[in-house]
This record gives structure tokens, C-alpha cells and sequence, in this order.
């Protein structure tokens, strides 16, 4: 199988050259430009960070991006999808509200923000996902799937559950509507936190199977006869009392996000873009960020989210760990995110994903 062309430059910069300049040039030299933007609308996937969280992509990139699609003759657009957890993005008010305390704005970045599953999460699209083993359609953010094209702005880094967070994750988890992520993230069917639980009956309205009803006290009970596991009363409650207590294997999360990510990509243009810098080793749903790992190595972009990740994957692997960093407490070899986080396997997600046909494990890396 042929080879998928990864484009790289490094963060050195000479004076009279910004890390911006460097990255229009990467973005031009690995063929944005091939796409027709002309008058369609682009959506850019990226992570606004979780206030308090430092390592987060500084808009600064996305405006290059942005930049870059409008003078193609495209209608970009930042976009993410609320979150599941409780903090400060899992409706469109607070999510809009830590995108902007984070820098993230309309005038900072050149485009509009639009939270991609609408106010509190439930504005979403039943996507069918083709050759999937695990799951027969993914729930995706309404305004991702309105979308032409996609284009993901990426911050490499570790994850807790994943091994590490990429393109693929970007996509896949962070397209998804809060019951898609319940989906990827769980096994089962939602219940009901009583103690949180007020009794406002307001799920109800959300549940077009009646399987939730008031118990005797007032507070809501979900009948699992009747429930199909839809996930839409989690993203209704304002209270944040229903969730979903069987966590998934990290095994089964990463295909789960896989096929998610398929779903999102299949049928239109798309173009995918990796900062690896703070290399962080958890997520940016973290309200914190911990040291870097490795030393910042660079700037990468492809058509293909698969060699693109795992381009990443091997130029972190192959970089000097920070000693001042989490890794000096892990066991040394040659995998820094198997060393950080041992009961994780990232090549889970690579080799499905590959499986899928969203892109190749092989790659040529074209340096600039």
C-alpha cells in the first residue's frame, strides 16, 4: 500500500519568521489548498481547553487556519462538542464562556464559534458508520455534520484513557454529542443520581420511548425495559443527575472512537493538522495541565488523520523525555506513552482506524 505524505516543519524560527508564517507555508505545502472551499462552509475541530488547563492550542493557530480557508473562498468556523463530564463546557453558555476566558473569539481568530451539538447537548445527528464492528450509527453534532469540510486543529498530547489524544480523538470523541460520548465512553444504559435529582420531570420531555417516569418521592426513574441507552436525557438535565456508571474498557473506547471518527469523515473533503507542543501527558479536559514530557518537536499536517497520528506518535517516541516531567517516575522504554500510561494501548486506535479505511499506518514524512 502506498505511502500517506505527513508534512512536517520544526519551531525554530529565524528572525522575521513566526511560527504562524511557518504554519501557513506547512498547511499550503501539504495541499489545503486542493480542496474547493469556494463558498462552502468549513468547520475547524479543535479543543478550547478547560479553564485552568495551560497547554490548550493558542488561537493564534486557528486563526492562521481560518485565514488560510477565507482567502480560498471558504466559510470557516471553530467548532467542539459539549462534553459529558461535569465542568465548564458540558452545555453551549459555559463552553462559549471558557472559549473566550481561553482567548478563543470571533475577533482573536477571524471566524464565529458554534458549539457543534447546540445548547445542552442534544442537538445531534444519527450517522450511519460503514463497516463498523461495534456500533451501527455514531451521534454527531449537528452543526459538525451541516459542515463541507473538515478540517481538525490539533493539540498532540497523552491521554489517561486513549494513550495519547490526536487527530483521530479530536475528531471522533470530540464530534460526538453528549450521548454519543456517553456511548463511546459507557456500556449499558443511563441512570438516575437521586441525591442530585430535583424532580423538574424536564427529561421526561427529551425521552421518546416514556421509559422515564417520577418514583415515588418525585425524583425521576429510568425504566431499562424501555430504554434504548439513546443518551439524550443526560444532555437534557440541568442538574447534571443522570449519568451512566459502566465505564467502557479503554480497549473498547478507543474502536468506539475510531468508528466515530469514520462517521464524521466519511463522504467529504477533509484535512487534519497536529501542533506538537506542551506535550502534555493527559487531556485538556483536565482543569490543569501537568509538565511537558518531551521537548516541543513540531508542526505536522496531512489528508490522512492515521499517518498523521502516528507520525506523531513516532517523533515523541523518539524524543528525549523531560527529567523534570511525570515520566521520570515510569518505567523506562522506548514507548513514553505506554511508560505514562501502562494499562493503555494506542495502537488499538491506529491499527482499527486503519482497518476502516480512514487512513494508513505507513507514511512519508516531507520536511520543510
Amino acid at each position: 500500500m502506498e505511502k500517506s505524505k505527513v508534512y512536517f516543519t520544526d519551531m525554530r524560527c529565524p528572525v522575521g519568521t513566526s511560527l504562524l508564517d511557518k504554519l501557513d507555508r506547512l498547511i499550503l505545502a501539504a495541499g489545503i489548498d486542493k480542496i474547493n472551499f469556494d463558498t462552502k462552509f468549513a468547520a475547524i475541530k479543535i479543543h478550547f481547553g478547560e479553564p485552568g488547563n495551560l497547554s490548550f492550542l493558542r488561537p493564534n493557530f486557528a486563526k492562521t487556519v481560518s485565514d488560510r480557508i477565507k482567502a480560498l473562498g471558504g466559510k470557516p468556523f471553530l467548532t467542539d462538542c459539549n462534553t459529558l463530564y461535569v465542568g465548564r463546557r458540558n452545555n453551549a453558555l459555559v463552553h462559549l464562556d471558557a472559549a473566550y476566558e481561553n482567548g478563543y473569539s470571533p475577533f482573536s481568530t477571524g471566524c464565529q464559534i458554534i458549539i457543534g451539538d447546540g445548547l445542552k447537548g442534544t442537538d445531534e445527528i444519527d450517522v450511519p458508520i460503514n463497516g463498523a464492528r461495534y456500533l451501527k450509527s455514531a451521534k454527531i453534532g449537528r452543526a459538525v455534520m451541516d459542515a463541507d469540510i473538515i478540517i481538525s486543529l490539533n493539540h498532540f498530547k497523552g491521554h489517561e484513557c486513549t494513550g495519547f489524544g490526536g487527530a483521530i480523538k479530536n475528531i471522533g470523541m470530540g464530534c460526538g454529542s453528549r450521548a454519543g460520548k456517553m456511548i463511546m465512553h459507557n456500556d449499558g444504559k443511563p441512570e438516575v443520581w437521586q441525591d442530585a435529582c430535583v424532580g423538574c420531570r424536564f427529561c421526561e420531555k427529551f425521552c421518546a420511548h416514556n421509559a422515564i417516569s417520577p418514583d415515588s418521592s418525585g425524583k425521576a426513574r429510568i425504566d431499562h425495559e424501555k430504554c434504548v441507552g439513546c443518551g439524550r436525557c443526560i444532555g437534557s438535565c440541568n442538574y447534571d443527575a443522570i449519568g451512566n456508571p459502566d465505564e467502557s474498557s479503554n480497549q473498547m473506547l478507543n474502536f468506539k472512537m475510531a468508528e466515530y471518527c469514520k462517521a464524521v469523515l466519511d463522504g467529504r473533503p477533509h484535512f487534519h493538522i497536529n501542533i506538537v507542543n506542551q506535550v502534555s501527558p493527559y487531556c485538556d479536559c483536565h482543569g490543569e495541565n501537568d509538565a511537558a514530557v518531551v521537548p516541543d518537536i513540531g508542526m505536522f499536517a496531512s489528508f490522512d488523520p492515521v499517518a498523521l497520528d502516528k507520525a506523531c506518535i513516532d517523533a515523541v517516541n523518539s524524543a528525549p523525555a523531560i527529567e523534570t516531567s511525570i515520566i521520570a517516575e515510569s518505567e523506562r522504554t522506548s514507548d513514553h506513552f505506554t511508560n505514562i500510561h501502562p494499562t493503555t494501548n494506542w495502537r488499538e486506535q491506529i491499527d482499527y482506524a486503519a482497518e476502516l479505511g480512514i487512513g494508513n499506518v505507513g507514511y512519508e514524512i516531507v520536511e520543510m
